[in-house]
């Protein structure tokens, strides 16, 4: 009798630890089609915290709708420098983006983006901001003159609140 309760305490013990295995989620490449506003063929800049974490479940942090975060609700992926601000429907991009661009601009001068873009809607001396046929696309540039940041969105340039 003290063997079968010793198996079977055995056995609770053994059972418990394994399922507090938990894997690590693998993210897919990130790629973005500039040109249609589109992240992995079905993510856009107003999709929500949960459709984002579904497709990209590898996300670094994110803050759910309806907190008090300084830019409201996003989803963040800092190792591959993409960040999804969906409460203000815009995707930002930085100089470190892995993954690929349908347009090769990061880095690229901001004397040959006509080919791609045509002309600004708006220009500064930092950024350029282009109309597109899903809302705006913002091109930020480095001292050198190359695109170092890219956000877009679905609202215009007139109606975008980016986060500082």
């Amino acid at each position: 009798m003290k063997n079968i309760i010793v198996f079977v305490f055995a056995m609770v013990v053994c059972g418990g630890t394994s399922a507090q295995l938990k894997t690590t989620p693998v993210c897919p490449e990130i790629k973005i089609d500039i040109l249609d506003g589109i992240i992995n063929g079905n993510l856009l800049p107003t999709s929500t915290v949960g459709q984002i974490k579904l497709n990209l479940p590898c996300s670094s942090s994110f803050e759910e709708e309806g907190t008090s975060a300084k830019c409201g609700a996003g989803v963040f992926y800092k190792d591959k420098d993409v960040y999804f601000y969906t409460t203000r429907d815009y995707i930002e991009i930085g100089p470190a983006f892995k993954g690929k661009l349908s347009i090769p601009l990061m880095g690229a001068p901001r004397n040959g983006l006509f080919k791609w873009l045509g002309q600004p809607q708006i220009k500064d001396v930092n950024w350029d901001a282009f109309k597109t046929n899903y809302g705006v696309l913002i091109l930020y540039y480095n001292k050198a003159g190359k695109i170092n940041k890219i956000q877009f969105s679905t609202r215009s340039a007139s109606t975008i609140e980016l986060c500082e």
